[in-house]
């Protein structure tokens, strides 16, 4: 991942969170689309790798994007927080909207949409920082705690959410890259909620951890919906049918077929669905 992303990413998270510690409070309607594609199309020097794409993400609920490689489930997970942007000979056209609002509208503050929309990465990526910098590092950019014990709480608070506190309680001073690989990516997690994101973009999370770590990743995202929306590129069936509400197949750069995470993998209405989802192709 280039520098530019990461320091793109880091201004993100530090950005414009306070506003939001309110805001996350308020109980969203979980029938209402908290952010929503239409007509979405990505091209990357000319080649298409999305071609026309709706789907609606719903409020505080698990929405997981399955698909063989190369079918544009992660082009679509990086057109929901602009990463496209930051590649050279990408095009996008379409949509996206967040709370209604365009996102890729002329006047949109992307850094702003980053604070709101987060990301987490399929290789876990701390910052060569202890733990406790790791989590710290938006919200004392951006001043969030008025000393240092109330930026300890926001620490601890983050750290207990990504259910690492009591792993790390007594080792906070310790790099973030000297726990292991679950460890990490947790600790990517407690770094991404400490500026309270509305949003968190999962892409293939587990896919370099053992079952173990993938256990406590997925326990972890069904505690976290009942705070924030989330998106996960998967491509594990079983993963999608456990931590999933809605499930979405992707498959050429289209969406072949969308709905409740049980009915598509129970009684899935397309026949490539069902082909996927059992093994038959992929």
């Amino acid at each position: 991942m280039s520098a530019l992303v990461l320091d793109q990413m880091a201004q993100a998270m530090a950005s414009n969170a306070e506003s939001r510690f309110a805001a996350s409070a308020v109980t969203q309607d979980a029938s209402k689309a908290k952010m929503a594609a239409q007509d979405l199309r990505v091209q990357y020097d000319g080649v298409t790798a999305l071609g026309g794409v709706n789907l609606d993400i719903l409020h505080n609920r698990v929405t997981a994007l399955i698909g063989p490689s190369g079918c544009g489930k992660s082009t679509f997970i990086r057109c929901l927080n602009r990463m496209n942007d930051v590649i050279a000979g990408c095009t996008i056209l379409g949509t996206v909207t967040l709370d209604d609002e365009n996102i890729y509208a002329p006047d949109q503050d992307v850094v702003l949409l980053r604070s709101r929309v987060g990301m987490v990465f399929q290789k876990p990526n701390p910052f060569p920082k202890s733990i406790y910098d790791n989590v710290a590092y938006g919200p004392r950019i951006h001043g969030l705690a008025p000393d240092k014990k109330g930026l300890d709480a926001i620490v601890n608070e983050s750290l207990s959410r990504a259910g690492l506190f009591e792993e790390v309680r007594d080792r906070l001073d310790d790099s973030g890259t000297s726990l292991s690989g679950g460890q990490q990516q947790r600790l990517c997690i407690a770094r991404a909620i400490a500026v309270e994101p509305e949003v968190i973009l999962m892409d293939e999370p587990c896919s370099a951890l053992d079952p173990i770590a993938t256990a406590r990743i997925e326990e972890l995202i069904g505690e976290l919906k009942q705070r924030y929306t989330i998106v996960i590129v998967t491509h594990s069936m079983q993963q999608a049918a456990r931590v999933s509400d809605k499930t979405a197949f992707f498959h050429l750069g289209h969406i072949v077929e969308e709905g409740d995470t049980k009915q598509i993998f129970s009684n899935p209405v397309d026949e490539r669905t069902r082909d996927y989802v059992m093994g038959r192709i992929g």
